[in-house]
């Protein structure tokens, strides 16, 4: 995966947490993601296609995921309920479709999202790419965005 392509994410990332629900966001250092398994209990996921292709996955702590679906809707929710998820599932394009914007050069398309809830759920990334773990940490909680892209050969 380029390194030019991560910033995009981290900036689309902060964008988003700042604009739509003012949390402000402090990352953490960058690394390599070897475990498909995510560390936080919900997570958005997007595929990618283009010049580029691949997913990304927008983990949240249940903290946040509450938090942002307070902000998001006006209305507290006490349980990950269907319009918990619909409010993660609506960062998670955001923040892609942030960063698609960044990287117009891969003329990239992003699939509706997906989200999966649960402390033992496992993401899997295509296996031609390598994915990068970005960390943030809000007030409610933990976020983590992992990105795998790879150049399409044609």
């Amino acid at each position: 995966m380029r390194a030019e392509w991560i910033n995009p994410f981290v900036t689309s990332t902060q964008d988003v947490f700042t604009t739509m629900l003012s949390f402000e966001l402090i990352r953490g250092p960058l690394s390599v993601k070897k475990d498909p398994q995510p560390e936080l209990e919900i997570s958005g996921v997007i595929g990618l296609t283009g010049r580029a292709a691949g997913v990304v996955v927008v983990s949240l702590s249940r903290g946040v995921a509450l938090h942002a679906a307070e902000t998001m809707l006006g209305s507290r929710h006490e349980e990950v309920d269907a319009d918990v998820i619909d409010a993660v599932g609506e960062l998670a394009n955001m923040i892609a479709g942030g960063a698609k914007r960044q990287l117009e050069e891969l003329d990239m398309s992003v699939s509706l999202p997906s989200v999966i809830c649960g402390t033992n759920h496992r993401v899997q990334f295509p296996s031609h790419t390598t994915p990068i773990a970005i960390p943030f940490e809000a007030e409610s909680g933990p976020i983590c965005i992992s990105v795998g892209l790879s150049e399409v050969t044609k």
